[in-house]
């Protein structure tokens, strides 16, 4: 099955408070909040540490995260929206992290990050929960990042001027064609 974004508003505004007001647990807000609005793959989010996005000297966080992407090497600078700064923000004052300490750690071990099987299980249960149909898993954060970013009209170059190729970045944005054999441009939509 291929992993779907989640299209719809009223899904995805469920979906995105689930775990700040159905069944309040920060660090899962947080990690769906983060996965919305960075459109970075679940290993890369996992593997955040707090001296990333917060300047333990001058006590504020940073504006952009900088980061090498572990599936490509590539450096990506992503700024952080007023959304995720808010979400980040209050995990921090409840966490009261050092310097060192990764952003989604174990409930039972704060020196480790998070499990993959972990985050999937978190958004998995997020979406049961909302009731959201259709196959939801950790890259559907970063699909429904790209959904709505092509409904609002970004180009997908300046969405992701990173990429050198289009049809990369097309098939993260749309659903993929059920058609087989037939040949279509990048964008066919």
């Amino acid at each position: 099955m291929i992993t779907e974004p989640i299209k719809d508003n009223k899904e995805l505004q469920a979906f995105l408070n689930f775990y700040a007001d159905k069944k309040p647990n920060l660090r899962n807000h947080c990690l769906i909040v983060f996965g919305l609005n960075t459109a970075l793959r679940i290993s890369d989010i996992l593997n955040i540490k707090w001296n990333m996005i917060y300047d333990f000297e001058n006590k504020k966080f940073i504006k952009r995260l900088t980061i090498s992407e572990h599936k490509t090497g590539k450096i990506n600078i992503i700024p952080i929206n007023d959304n995720l700064s808010i979400a980040l923000q209050k995990f921090f004052s409840k966490q009261n992290p050092q310097y060192n300490d990764y952003i989604f750690t174990k409930s039972t071990d704060h020196t480790r990050p998070l499990s993959r099987t972990q985050a999937y299980r978190i958004i998995k249960t997020s979406a049961d929960k909302c009731n959201i149909t259709g196959n939801i898993s950790c890259h559907s954060l970063r699909k429904t990042f790209g959904f709505f970013a092509w409904k609002q009209a970004v180009s997908y170059t300046h969405l992701r001027a990173h990429e050198t190729d289009s049809y990369l970045v097309c098939r993260l944005l749309l659903e993929k064609k059920k058609k087989k054999n037939t040949p279509h441009s990048p964008c066919d939509i």
